[in-house]
């Protein structure tokens, strides 16, 4: 009998799950440790692409768009796209959205998984979410597939999120996006799925560094279950990672009313860091109502 050829490792799994449980700092030094002479083509422009939406994920738009350069490959320049789109005016990101149309409608390069993933992003920040799930609903990867469940949840359907999720669990039930999506859909069911979800993110603490995504998902389901000062200990953890971290000061400021604590000083910097988050559109137009309404009285 011929003995089976061992497939070869995977180099960019430890930089993938950084990058998945949001420890990104980690990721940066991970990709930055692989040297080009080890990695295929396509492992080459995955590393980058990680490596660049990485930096995204820390704030660091300008970066990105500086060093990616008009010759770069496809997907590089869609992880380009996004750090325009995410640091850019009203005009900025319309000139993205045009631009991925233009993409996503080339024969040849309108499949690529990486450039869907940076479409059914954008959109999603669009809100529009039946052109997002028009390129990501075909899957393809993991990513893709966890994208779609987070659409779902963001329309409030659950039930099409759970399908999702159970097509990530045939693929691969132990991948770390399929125990974050579980979590994610654990969490929009609610009541005893909560406590599954709390568990999930235990489980991730336990595997790698706490970054502020897991400190997040173990204070929601704190937050969940009625443990505001276990859910504030929590949150304060991961303020103390990230100062300006969006989830953390919007899920400080539901914890600190609850807690009847001050919670100014949460929402002016969510009000600052990140004017385009939903808590603070949602004050806004509660503010707006208000004035209004007073105004009608007066």
């Amino acid at each position: 009998m011929k003995s089976m050829a061992s497939s070869p490792p995977d180099q960019l799994f430890g930089l993938r799950n950084s990058f998945y449980v949001g420890a990104y700092q980690a990721a940066i030094t991970s990709s930055q440790s692989l040297p080009a002479h080890d990695l295929s083509p396509d492992d080459l422009l995955e590393r980058d692409a990680l490596l660049y939406r990485s930096y995204l994920a820390i704030g660091s738009h300008q970066l990105v768009v500086n060093e990616i350069g008009p010759s770069a490959a496809t997907p590089l320049q869609a992880v380009k796209l996004l750090a325009v789109y995410l640091s850019g005016d009203a005009a900025n990101k319309e000139s993205v959205v045009s631009r991925l149309q233009e993409l996503l409608g080339d024969p040849a390069v309108g499949s690529n998984t990486i450039l869907r993933l940076v479409a059914g992003t954008v959109f999603m920040h669009e809100r529009d979410y039946a052109e997002a799930l028009k390129h990501t609903s075909s899957g393809g990867t993991m990513e893709l597939l966890a994208l779609n469940v987070q659409i779902y949840l963001h329309m409030n359907r659950a039930d099409h999120a759970e399908k999702q999720l159970r097509v990530m669990q045939q693929l691969d039930e132990d991948h770390t996006l399929t125990q974050l999506a579980n979590a994610w859909v654990d969490l929009a069911m609610g009541g005893s799925k909560i406590q599954e979800a709390h568990l999930i993110f235990q489980d991730l603490s336990d595997k790698y560094p706490t970054t502020c995504m897991i400190l997040n998902g173990k204070a929601l389901c704190s937050i969940h279950m009625g443990n505001f000062q276990e859910a504030e200990a929590l949150l304060l953890e991961s303020l103390n990672k990230d100062a300006k971290d969006a989830e953390t000061l919007a899920n400080l400021t539901v914890c600190s009313l609850n807690l009847g604590k001050p919670a100014t000083r949460y929402l002016n910097e969510l009000k600052l860091s990140h004017p385009d988050h939903m808590l603070v559109k949602r004050m806004s137009s509660a503010e707006d109502l208000f004035d209004r309404a007073c105004q009608a009285m007066a």
